[in-house]
């Protein structure tokens, strides 16, 4: 959002963008506020094309510290 908001010049505001992707103000809130927040990926697409950025300039994968699902069988 900083980046964008750089690059125009401008002040951008969750309305703005809930207005631009069609994506409701209180989610928009909870990405931005609430840390391990559970989106969809139609949410991550639209905000991809919003902000013309990959996904990664978007979410980062954080392991979950003691727990490798890998290889584990559910036996």
């Amino acid at each position: 959002m900083a980046e964008k908001q750089f690059r125009e010049g401008r002040r951008i505001t969750l309305g703005e963008i809930a207005e631009a992707t069609g994506v409701h103000r209180t989610t928009l809130s909870k990405l931005a506020n609430v840390r391990g927040y559970n989106t969809t990926t139609d949410v991550l697409d639209r905000l991809c094309e919003y902000f013309a950025c990959p996904i990664s300039a978007l979410i980062e994968h954080v392991p979950n510290n003691g727990s490798d699902y890998i290889g584990k069988s559910n036996d």
